[in-house]
C-alpha cells in the first residue's frame, strides 16, 4: 500500500545525544553569518582557555599561600595576597567577557533557529496541514517558543563546561602527577609514581558509571514532563481563546475538570522525575562529600613523614578535586543533558515531520488532489474525489466549472462543502483528481469567523497587508458600506477584537477586507450566518454592487440566497462507505458524486 498522509509509519531509531546536537548546530555553523558565529565561538574557546589558565595559576597560588603559612612568614603571605588580587581582577574580567560572548551565542543561535523553524511552519499552510500528519509534533508553538530556548541555551552551556573539563583534565593530570610523587606498595618492591592520578581516574570512573545508571531514567521522565506541561498550557490557552462560548454554555465545570486532569498528569510526571532525581541527588551528595576529604587522607602519610609540605598537600588535594570533577562531567551534567536532549528531540521531531509532509507532497506517489494555477482563467474540477485524512471518501466523481464573473451558491453536506472550501484554498490534499484554479493573488477567502489579530482596528482591517497599505478614506468608505460607520472613530484603538466584537461585526469586518482588496475571485464559507435574512441580503447586495466583475463562490445553507446567485450547486456526502487510499483507482468509483448528479447541481437562477 502506498504511504499517505495520515498513515502510520514505524518509529524512527532514537539518535544519540551528540548526533542530535550536531543536527541542530551544523546548519547554524554553516549559516549565512557563519564568519561572525565562528568568530564568537573561537573567542569563547580562547576565554575558556584563559579560565583554565587562571585555575592553574590559582592552584599554584594556593600552594604558595599554605607554604607561607607553614613558615610563619608575614612577608610571603602579603606577597600571596597581592598575587591573589591580580588573579581575582583577571578572573572577573575574563568571566564577564566569557558570560557576554556565551549569552550572545545562545540568543543568536536561538533567534536563527526560531526564525528558520517558524518560517517553515508558517509557509505553505504547514501549520494547518501538520495537524493531520502523524508524528510527535504536538504543541508546535511550545516547541518553537520553549524547547528551542532550552536546547540552544543548554547545548552551549554543556559545550563550554565540557571544553573546560577537558582542558582542566589535561592541565591537572601533570600537576597531580608531579605533586603527589610516588608510593611503594606495602610488602612489595613495587613503586607507583604519581599514584594519585590513577586513584582519581578510578574514583571518577566508578562514580560516573554508577551515576549514569542511576540517572538514566531522568531523560525519559524529563521528556514526559515537558510534554505534559505543554499540554497543560495549551489547554489553558484554549479556555482563554474561547472564554465567551464557555461562559455562555456554563462549561466552566467541564473545563475545570479537564484542566485538573491535565495538571494531574503533570503531577504524575513530576513525581516520576522526582524519583529519578532522588537517586541521582543522593549519589551526588555522597560523591561530592567524599571528594575533598579523600585526597587529603590518601596523601596524609607523606605529609606526616615530611615528604610533602603543607602547600604541596593542599595543592595535591585541589588538583585531585579538579581532576575528578573534570572526569565526572557526565554525572554532574546528566540532569542538564536530559533536559537538553528532551528539548532537542521535540524540536527535531517537529522539523522532521514537516520534512516528511513536504516529501510526500513532492513525491505525489499516492492519491492526492492536484492543483493547477492558471492566472486569468476560470475554475474547474475534473473527476474530483475528496476524502478525509483517514482515507474515507466524502464525495467522488465531482466535475465543476465556474467561469469568471459568475455568482455560485454551494450547499449540501457541511462536511463536503467545508472540505471543498479547503481544497480550493490549497489546504486539503486528501483525495484525487485535478482542480484548475486562478492565480493565488486573484483569490480571496472569507471564513465563517475571520481571524482578527490583536492590535489596532486599522491593523485588523488591513490584515494580511500592512496597515500603511490602506488609506483612511478607503477604509472608512468600506466600513460605511457594510454598516460599520460607528467603528470608524476607533481605528487606532488597540484591543483584542476577537473577544470584544460580536460575531456579526467580525463577519462584517471580513467583508470590509474584501472591499479593500477588490479580488477577482471571492470565496465565502458561511460568512453571513450571523446575519438576519435581511442583513444577509444587504451585505451580499453591497458586495455585488461594489465588485460587479468579481466571481463569487458562496458556501451557505440559507436557501433564500439562491435568488441572489446565478446558479446553485448541491453537494451531498457519498452514501457508500469507501476508502480511497490503498485501493486501485476506479475499483469503487462510479463516475458520480454522492447524490448521483453530475456535480453542476441545479440552476437556481
Amino acid at each position: 500500500m502506498t504511504d499517505i498522509p495520515g498513515s502510520s509509519s514505524p518509529a524512527p531509531k532514537r539518535e544519540s545525544f551528540l548526533r542530535q546536537v550536531k543536527r541542530l548546530a551544523g546548519p547554524y555553523w554553516h549559516c549565512e553569518r557563519k564568519a561572525k558565529v565562528r568568530g564568537a565561538i573561537l573567542l569563547l574557546l580562547l576565554l575558556t582557555m584563559c579560565q583554565v589558565g587562571l585555575s592553574v595559576w590559582g592552584n599554584y597560588w594556593q600552594r604558595g599561600l599554605y607554604d607561607a603559612l607553614e613558615l610563619h612568614s608575614v612577608r610571603k603571605v602579603l606577597v600571596q595576597v597581592g598575587v591573589f588580587g591580580i588573579i581575582l581582577s583577571l578572573s572577573l574580567t575574563v568571566t564577564a567577557a566569557h558570560l557576554m560572548v556565551k549569552r550572545w551565542l545562545q540568543i543568536d543561535w536561538r533567534a536563527w533557529l526560531t526564525e528558520r523553524l517558524t518560517s517553515r511552519w508558517l509557509d505553505e499552510a504547514r501549520h494547518y496541514r501538520l495537524g493531520f500528519t502523524p508524528g510527535e509534533h504536538d504543541n508546535p508553538d511550545q516547541r518553537i517558543a520553549e524547547d528551542i530556548r532550552i536546547a540552544t541555551e543548554s547545548a552551549i552551556g554543556l559545550a563550554h563546561s565540557l571544553t573546560f573539563s577537558l582542558l582542566t583534565l589535561g592541565m591537572f593530570v601533570n600537576i597531580l602527577w608531579d605533586v603527589s610523587g610516588g608510593i611503594d606498595v606495602p610488602g612489595t618492591s613495587v613503586h607507583v609514581p604519581g599514584y594519585m592520578v590513577p586513584l582519581a581516574f578510578l574514583y571518577a570512573a566508578l562514580g560516573s558509571s554508577f551515576g549514569w545508571v542511576v540517572g538514566r531514567p531522568l531523560v525519559r521522565t524529563t521528556n514526559a514532563l515537558q510534554t505534559a506541561e505543554a499540554t497543560f498550557r495549551f489547554g489553558l490557552s484554549r479556555v482563554r481563546e474561547h472564554s465567551e462560548a464557555i461562559a455562555l454554555m456554563r462549561g466552566e465545570p467541564l473545563e475545570r475538570a479537564g484542566s485538573g486532569t491535565r495538571f494531574r498528569q503533570v503531577m504524575r510526571d513530576w513525581n516520576r522525575q522526582s524519583l529519578a532525581y532522588l537517586g541521582l541527588v543522593s549519589f551526588g551528595t555522597a560523591y561530592g562529600s567524599l571528594l575533598p576529604i579523600l585526597p587529603i587522607l590518601v596523601a596524609a602519610p607523606q605529609y606526616i613523614s615530611g615528604a610533602m609540605t603543607l602547600g604541596a598537600l593542599m595543592q595535591a588535594a585541589q588538583a585531585f578535586q579538579q581532576l575528578t570533577s573534570s572526569l565526572s562531567w557526565p554525572v554532574d551534567n546528566i540532569g542538564e543533558i536530559a533536559r537538553c536532549r528532551a528539548s532537542a528531540e521535540r524540536v527535531l521531531s517537529l522539523h522532521e515531520d514537516m520534512q516528511e509532509m513536504d516529501g510526500y507532497a513532492q513525491a505525489q506517489s499516492g492519491p492526492h488532489i492536484a492543483l493547477e494555477r492558471v492566472p486569468g482563467d476560470g475554475l474547474a474540477a475534473e473527476d474530483l474525489c475528496i476524502a478525509e485524512p483517514s482515507g474515507r471518501v466524502l464525495i467522488e466523481g465531482l466535475s465543476l466549472r465556474i467561469e469568471r464573473g459568475e455568482r455560485v451558491l454551494i450547499n449540501g453536506d457541511p462536511g463536503v462543502t467545508g472540505s471543498l472550501f479547503k481544497v480550493l484554498g490549497g489546504l486539503w490534499p486528501w483525495g484525487s483528481g485535478c482542480v484548475r484554479l486562478p492565480g493565488v493573488e486573484e483569490m480571496f477567502f472569507v471564513a465563517q469567523r475571520p481571524f482578527l489579530p490583536e492590535g489596532t482596528l486599522r491593523e485588523v482591517i488591513c490584515y494580511p497587508r500592512m496597515q500603511g497599505a490602506c488609506g483612511d478614506d478607503i477604509i472608512i468608505r468600506a466600513m460605511e458600506s457594510v454598516g460599520l460607520s460607528r467603528l470608524t472613530a476607533r481605528l487606532d484603538e488597540y484591543d483584542n477584537w476577537e473577544q470584544v466584537l460580536p460575531q456579526r461585526v467580525q463577519q462584517q469586518l471580513g467583508f470590509v477586507r474584501v472591499l479593500l482588496h477588490q479580488p477577482p475571485w471571492i470565496f465565502l464559507e458561511e460568512a453571513t450566518d450571523a446575519f438576519d435574512p435581511e442583513g444577509e441580503r444587504q451585505i451580499l447586495d453591497t458586495l455585488f454592487q461594489q465588485l460587479p466583475g468579481s466571481t463569487v463562490l458562496n458556501i451557505s445553507f440559507h436557501p433564500d440566497l439562491s435568488v441572489l446567485h446565478g446558479r446553485t450547486v448541491t453537494l451531498n456526502r457519498s452514501t457508500e462507505t469507501k476508502v480511497l487510499f490503498g485501493m486501485r483507482r476506479g475499483q469503487n468509483g462510479n463516475g458520480q458524486n454522492g447524490n448521483g448528479q453530475n456535480g453542476n447541481g441545479q440552476n437556481g437562477g
